[in-house]
């Protein structure tokens, strides 16, 4: 049963019901100065001092081990843009209202070290907040929703410094902050130590996964064949038997539609499922047709993908990453890439596990070369495929249809204990940082002030 204080009072945060009476409520602008970060062109950056980058912010690793990035500062930028223990840092823009807020806080100050100009910096000018106290209420969900009730999103997401020292914070007694810090830093490491062990777990899966797909369907699952070298780096040595052809001789390759306004397609009937980058699982493959937009299958403007295709993403941080593939007709948004056979001899499923493998992989990345923009269509219709007989594609899709369900089911199960972890954390810090749980227990560590 959890503990709580023994006076509420009606909360002065919109989005909590009561607080401990004795707590104060401030702004953000009582607990210091903000400061945006730095902005030079490219040739600012690449070597010199520590540089603390947006996803530093994001990704909650502002720690010098941690920091990769560097940046040609003068000493008068190193003193305007400093990383000192105890500040706290918030990303200012994106393209999403879902990426702006988030925060960091320093823990150690970071010589000589400058912080981009897409976040601010929080610097607290009196002892009303404990830094390791900061670092678990700033990242409190419910700062989150606060944040985004405030957003401005036009082309792109931002948060400005007006909106950020207008901020209501919530400070329990400083040594109440302590004794919170201390408590959550336990806990949280616990269940962080849970989390890892169950990731590690899933690389272990995920690579037996691809290692399976990668031998099945590139050398067949009978062994004892003449192989022979295929005369295609990305290829190697194949069965002698198998055939070599450019993806374009086997199968038609087109793109789908983007929508301007999703609202006009929200009514399910005599429709198609519309499927975007994000419905397609980068773990399983797996399609989420049930994501509330569907075209009217009236609509000629749109194109649509046969049940048994392949989507492939082309663009973003997804491109080559995110293969689906379909059980049902569906449309599709443009940076998927829909490839179908029109050759009899060649099956859709033995491709789609072709291109989880290196033979599709070093042909993609290779033109990717971490570009955003992603990879033309034009080019992907040359890429070199290997074609086995029917009859063993046959095989090949039975055994690996068989093999990775097994596989997907176990990873599905341990990616559901670590979301289930995740959420203990999150409500764990969330109600202990905004008092509806009372911390009693006394933890005999140092606490960071």
């Amino acid at each position: 049963m959890n503990l709580r204080y023994k006076y509420y009072c009606q909360s002065e945060i919109d989005i909590i019901e009561e607080t401990p009476k004795h707590w104060k409520v401030i702004r953000l602008k009582d607990l210091g100065q903000l400061q945006n970060g730095i902005s030079k062109p490219a040739s600012y950056f690449g070597a010199g001092f520590p540089f603390v980058s947006y996803g530093n912010v994001y990704n909650n690793t502002i720690r010098l081990q941690l920091i990769d990035g560097l940046a040609n500062s003068s000493k008068e930028d190193q003193k305007l843009y400093s990383v000192k223990s105890g500040d706290v840092f918030f990303t200012r823009t994106s393209e999403t209202v879902d990426e702006i807020g988030i925060s960091a806080t320093c823990l150690d100050t970071i010589p000589k070290a400058t912080f981009s100009g897409f976040t601010i910096r929080l610097r607290p000018s009196n002892k009303l907040i404990n830094k390791l106290f900061s670092s678990f209420y700033f990242n409190a969900h419910f700062n989150r929703l606060l944040l985004s009730k405030q957003i401005s999103l036009v082309t792109r997401a931002s948060l400005s410094q007006g909106t950020l020292y207008n901020l209501k914070v919530l400070i329990p007694t400083i040594e109440e902050q302590a004794l919170i810090a201390n408590y959550l830093s336990l806990k949280t490491k616990a269940i962080d130590k849970k989390i890892k062990f169950l990731e590690q777990k899933t690389l272990y899966y995920k690579e037996l996964r691809k290692s399976l797909i990668n031998e099945t369907t590139c050398q067949g699952i009978n062994k004892d064949v003449e192989f022979h070298d295929s005369g295609i780096n990305s290829i190697g040595l194949i069965p002698k038997h198998w055939q070599v052809k450019r993806l374009k001789d086997s199968f038609k390759l087109y793109t789908g539609n983007s929508i301007s306004d999703k609202t006009l397609y929200e009514v399910k009937g005599n429709t198609f499922p519309y499927i975007a980058t994000k419905d397609i699982d980068i773990n399983t493959n797996a399609i989420d047709y049930e994501n509330g937009i569907y075209i009217p299958k009236s609509t000629k403007a749109f194109k649509v993908a046969d049940k048994n295709s392949t989507l492939l993403c082309l663009e973003g941080g997804s491109a080559g990453k995110k293969i689906g593939f379909t059980n049902t007709k569906v449309c599709f948004v443009n940076k998927l890439c829909c490839i179908k056979s029109i050759d009899k001899l060649v099956l859709d499923k033995y491709l789609f596990y072709l291109f989880k493998t290196p033979v599709f992989e070093q042909q993609f990345f290779a033109l990717l070369n971490g570009l955003i923009g992603g990879v033309s269509l034009s080019l992907i219709k040359f890429f070199n495929i290997i074609i086995p007989t029917i009859s063993e594609q046959e095989e090949i899709v039975s055994y690996l249809d068989e093999k990775t369900r097994k596989i997907d089911l176990i990873l599905k199960n341990i990616i559901s204990q670590i979301d289930t972890l995740k959420e203990l954390r999150k409500t764990l810090i969330n109600d202990v940082v905004t008092g509806k749980v009372k911390v009693s227990e006394v933890v005999e560590e140092n606490v960071m002030n």
